[in-house]
């Protein structure tokens, strides 16, 4: 992997949804000439944006001549009402924004995103059906953008044999020595849990009736919790010194601390890895609608792809089999095997019951 260590964790923060959502204010854009044309494009700040500006716009803009104004935006509720206040002023503080996929569904129940003509953009034919986004099948409006892993981490030394089930969560005798997600739509603990203990079917989290069914299950391992983090490197600092041996994180970053020789370990369990992901969206207040198609085209190809996870650490949002990744490249940043995919419309229809519900009965307030 070209990622450092450091600078993974660093990307990391600005990857979870959850995180800088209350920075307000753009950092100033990296502007990178070709010609006549320019878009202004947002992507999570810090190392990620650093990445984007050194290893992907310059190729995009002498590739298609269009100028690339790159700017950094909080991730999360912070960006939408940013873009939301903005359009109603007939202002696009970006053209195309990478967005979180709770904020992306808000944004299209308000039909904040601009309406993209699907003919313009043939790359999107190499995403998966969840990657593709409309209004209904005639309003298409945005594509997977990046996507990242959250698996079963353990300390080698506490663990020498890797855990191959999310079950290891619930055993008796991994009593106060786990960490975990704090939140409901971070940690996505209510999908795995209903993957692993409701026969495989999470068709049981679409009524509140049975969402408080999952709940009761995922509150058994309670005693189990050693840390809810909020503050992904204080789990990793537990994490490689042994003090908490077990819990979930983010698969890249794990490896990464691993191959700088920390005792820590990535397992994708036999229910699957949970498998979170940002997209592209055109705010409707842009007047870039072209160029915007251009640049989501562009970014859908294989070889871009490729490119992201090879570069800036993430997991293709196309088949592996389109990339040239090697086994090893691929590896530090997916699996081939089926993932759980959060049911990121329960944290918008359902936001406030579900959080109240989760902090007294899951984290115990």
């Amino acid at each position: 992997m070209i990622i450092s260590r450091n600078r993974g964790i660093k990307r990391r923060r600005f990857l979870s949804g959850t995180a800088a959502t209350g920075l307000g204010v753009l950092a100033a854009p990296a502007i990178l000439r070709a010609g006549t044309q320019e878009l202004t494009v947002a992507t999570y700040g810090g190392f990620f944006q650093d990445s984007f500006d050194e290893h992907i716009f310059p190729d995009f803009v002498e590739q298609t001549g269009i100028d690339v104004n790159s700017v950094s935006a909080p991730t999360g509720e912070a960006w939408l009402t940013q873009l939301r206040q903005a359009a109603r002023a007939g202002e696009a503080p970006a053209d195309v924004s990478m967005m979180a996929q709770a904020p992306r569904l808000r944004g299209e129940q308000e039909e904040l995103w601009a309406q993209l003509d699907r003919s313009a953009v043939p790359n999107a034919d190499n995403l998966p059906d969840h990657f593709v986004h409309g209004y209904d099948e005639d309003r298409f409006y945005g594509a997977g953008a990046v996507s990242w892993y959250i698996t079963l981490v353990t300390n080698t030394e506490v663990y020498p044999d890797a855990p191959t089930s999310w079950n290891a969560l619930w055993d008796p005798e991994n009593e106060d020595r786990l960490g975990l997600l704090a939140l409901a739509s971070n940690s996505f603990l209510l999908e795995i849990t209903a993957k692993t203990h409701f026969g495989g079917d999470d068709d049981i989290l679409e009524s509140e009736e049975g969402i408080l069914e999952v709940m009761e299950t995922l509150a058994e391992l309670r005693d189990n919790v050693r840390l809810w983090y909020r503050d992904e490197g204080q789990f990793q600092q537990a994490l490689e010194s042994g003090e908490i041996p077990m819990g979930q994180y983010y698969h890249d970053v794990t490896g990464l601390a691993a191959a700088d020789g920390q005792p820590v370990r990535s397992t994708f369990p036999d229910e699957g890895a949970v498998l979170d992901s940002g997209s592209w969206v055109v705010t409707r207040a842009s007047e870039r609608l072209d160029e915007a198609q251009v640049f989501i085209d562009y970014m859908s190809q294989p070889e871009i792809q490729a490119k992201l996870a090879r570069y800036v650490g993430t997991a293709p949002t196309v088949d592996r089999e389109l990339t040239d990744l090697t086994n090893d490249e691929f590896a530090a940043v997916a699996s081939d095997d089926e993932p759980i995919l959060p049911r990121y419309e329960l944290y918008v229809e359902r936001d406030d019951w579900v959080s109240q519900q989760w902090s007294e009965r899951v984290t115990g307030g």
